[in-house]
């Protein structure tokens, strides 16, 4: 039998792909809030292996800081919350929530991409993910399609997306 051995060029991407397909496989179990309700990041906390408790704390320390107006450190937060845990589709979801409404609404949706994928079967955050669609959608012009979206989230969510913004207390 031949023997393949890897060049230079290859092994990084090897050993990239096997991190992935670890972080991917250790994933602990789904994190769902009670049924109906659209999904607060504190009532999670404390689901899931280490890595993903360990990141939603960091998550929710963001979430803390947006509150206290420290945009700066808030996002500091997150991303080192997606260096413990790439996964971790909830620090996608505060991420993308903070530059939709408080920078860069092109890179929040495409945040919202990566949240979204990997909350594909989780209906409990269907109303986040609709409304800071919406509202990205709307600040980058494009009204007519962000209109749907911020309607299917008051619909989900009337007392959270009432005014068709999310701040960081009503997702923590």
């Amino acid at each position: 039998m031949a023997r393949t051995t890897l060049t230079g060029r290859q092994r990084p991407f090897v050993a990239l792909f096997f991190l992935a397909f670890a972080a991917v496989s250790c994933r602990g179990p789904a994190l769902r809030p009670p049924s109906g309700e659209p999904v607060r990041l504190s009532r999670l906390a404390g689901s899931g292996d280490a890595a993903r408790r360990a990141s939603q704390r960091i998550v929710l320390s963001g979430l803390d800081a947006d509150q206290r107006g420290r945009s700066a450190e808030a996002s500091s937060l997150y991303e080192r919350s997606l260096q413990v845990d790439p996964t971790n589709p909830y620090a996608w979801l505060a991420l993308a929530r903070q530059e939709v409404f408080e920078g860069d609404p092109d890179r929040g949706l495409a945040h919202l991409d990566k949240a979204e994928a990997l909350l594909a079967a989780d209906d409990t955050a269907a109303a986040h993910l609709a409304g800071i669609r919406g509202a990205g959608l709307r600040a980058v012009g494009q009204p007519g399609m962000a209109e749907p979206f911020l309607r299917e989230a008051r619909e989900r969510a009337p007392a959270l997306w009432a005014d068709g913004k999310l701040d960081a207390a009503e997702l923590r």
